[in-house]
């Protein structure tokens, strides 16, 4: 495993290792053939120890930025939505029917039945009539 995939953090892994060292364990990383043991071994730990956060937050910034661009481009990420207000009138008509079971419905409609709860807050409410009309199309969800 790579010292960048220890911990969260330089100094998490840091402290990890001097916690370690205090009870007199040494820690040996194979893939970068260090020995913390040593007080070379220690230094060169520390170096590399930095350099793999330093890449981790490079990786972070341009991942944000590519996000940032592609939403001015009016890119927001994540799937496409199936859900058209056709298909949602077609599950609210079937839905007070006992008889048809939502993955049954979902299965007609050519949805997972996930996505018919998603956009059926009740389902069961509106099966008993206790809702007229729940069915509204989910807004998008941004990407993280």
């Amino acid at each position: 495993m790579s010292l960048d995939r220890y911990s969260g953090s330089l100094a998490d892994l840091i402290t990890m290792v001097g916690e370690l060292r205090k009870r007199e364990i040494g820690s040996t990383s194979l893939h970068e053939n260090l020995d913390t043991t040593t007080p070379g071994g220690r230094l060169i730990f520390h170096v590399f120890a930095a350099l793999a956060e330093f890449i981790r937050e490079l990786i972070v910034a341009g991942t944000r930025d590519g996000l940032a661009a592609a939403r001015v481009r009016g890119r927001t990420g994540g799937r496409p939505t199936v859900v058209t207000p056709a298909l949602l009138r077609a599950a609210q008509d079937m839905l007070p029917n006992p008889e048809n079971l939502i993955t049954s419905i979902a299965e007609l409609l050519g949805v997972s039945p996930g996505t018919l709860y998603n956009h059926i807050p009740h389902p069961q409410q509106l099966r008993t009539g206790q809702i007229t009309s729940a069915l509204e199309p989910a807004a998008p969800q941004a990407a993280p």
